[in-house]
């Protein structure tokens, strides 16, 4: 039997959480993230945050790694003012998963970016965030669908070969593209969707939230990419 790769998820701390009787801090992630991974034939390891430094030994125990969504990137992160309506900074979430990213780019660790995550993804890579893009954002708590299109050609067109109606729930978007990466689908409005490093790894950013959805298409790629030889 094939091993199972080992796919890594970022997860994030909330204080005061309730446990029974109990309020404490917890590092928390939603159950959909790691039923995806399993779901495609992974197995699952949530990450709790940690120091920066230490993302390149954690990076270095997994077979690949899933960013997962979450609040507003730091605009500070890529040289911005903060809208009035960006989000307060989580500026340990933020630093621990753009280390983790570089860890995972530098030692061509497959990698996954889940909403927040490819925006994560694009700011390692000195790209820029649009701060509130009109039109993908619904009633909060709800996840709204959308149609994204394909870019022939690349990685997630290979994967997904169709325009697909996916489930989304974001303000923040790619802006100016980090090295490297290209665009591989886009919204109707002309919001990129989906970014990818076309050489090399796989590394993927979409910029939806496919643990939403019964589509495993992507993540299954990414499973595949990560299988140990």
């Amino acid at each position: 039997m094939t091993a199972r790769p080992l796919i890594g998820i970022s997860t994030y701390e909330e204080s005061g959480v309730r446990w029974g009787a109990w309020r404490m801090d917890a590092a928390l992630l939603p159950l959909g993230y790691p039923r995806l991974v399993q779901r495609a034939g992974g197995l699952a390891a949530m990450l709790p945050p940690d120091a920066p430094e230490q993302a390149a030994a954690t990076v270095a125990r997994l077979d690949g790694l899933v960013v997962a969504g979450g609040p507003d990137v730091e605009p500070a992160r890529y040289g911005a003012e903060p809208d009035p309506r960006t989000g307060p900074p989580d500026r340990a979430r933020d630093a621990w998963e753009l280390a983790l990213v570089r860890a995972a780019l530098e030692r061509r660790v497959p990698l996954l970016g889940i909403c927040r995550g490819l925006q994560v993804l694009n700011v390692a890579l000195g790209g820029t965030l649009v701060q509130h893009p009109d039109g993908h954002r619904g009633v909060p708590g709800v996840f709204g669908r959308h149609p994204v299109k394909p870019v022939p050609g690349t990685r997630y067109a290979d994967a997904v070969p169709e325009e697909t109606s996916v489930p989304a729930f974001h303000h923040q978007a790619v802006d100016r593209l980090g090295e490297g990466l290209v665009p591989s689908a886009y919204a109707a409005d002309g919001t990129v969707e989906a970014v990818e490093l076309p050489t090399g790894a796989w590394v993927l950013g979409v910029q939806w939230h496919p643990e939403m959805d019964e589509d495993l298409r992507v993540v299954r790629r990414l499973v595949q990419a990560a299988a140990p030889p």
